[in-house]
């Protein structure tokens, strides 16, 4: 069985976040947001997330774009330019576009956890990553962390 994890970190302190993943025993944290560095992410800015991680967890961090939505597309959902059936629509093109599936060793995402903004997973991409994923291997098991 090859465990995947997926956390957001909104609505979370930090104890709380640290100790989910902490308890999960992830191995590994995938920041899969298009931008990782606002001032609104609190102590989930991607350079203090590298530092923490290696600190509280012992395990790296990395920040990959190829699992991030567009610019465009975030925006058209942010500004409700379209519906989360549209955008769910548009990301799964766009990851399959950037043909992802031929890029990965699928040995090596067990453990790993995707990290983005969002608390609950239902309206985010990270469970459509997940998901994406799973489909094209069924030995992935996902484990939601909020």
């Amino acid at each position: 069985m090859i465990k995947i994890y997926t956390i957001g970190f909104t609505e979370k302190s930090a104890e709380k976040f640290f100790d989910l993943l902490k308890n999960a025993e992830v191995k590994k944290m995938i920041d899969i947001r298009l931008n990782n560095s606002s001032q609104l992410a609190g102590f989930a800015k991607g350079s203090d997330l590298k530092f923490f991680f290696k600190e509280i967890l012992n395990v790296d961090y990395e920040h990959n774009l190829k699992f991030a939505p567009s610019k465009e597309l975030l925006t058209n959902i942010r500004e409700n330019k379209i519906n989360w059936e549209e955008y769910e629509k548009e990301f799964l093109e766009l990851i399959a576009k950037r043909n992802i599936l031929a890029k990965i060793d699928f040995e090596k995402l067990n453990g790993i956890c995707f990290l983005c903004s969002e608390h609950k997973p239902e309206n985010c991409h990270r469970k459509l990553l997940a998901e994406y994923l799973q489909k094209a291997n069924s030995e992935i098991e996902i484990t939601h962390l909020v």
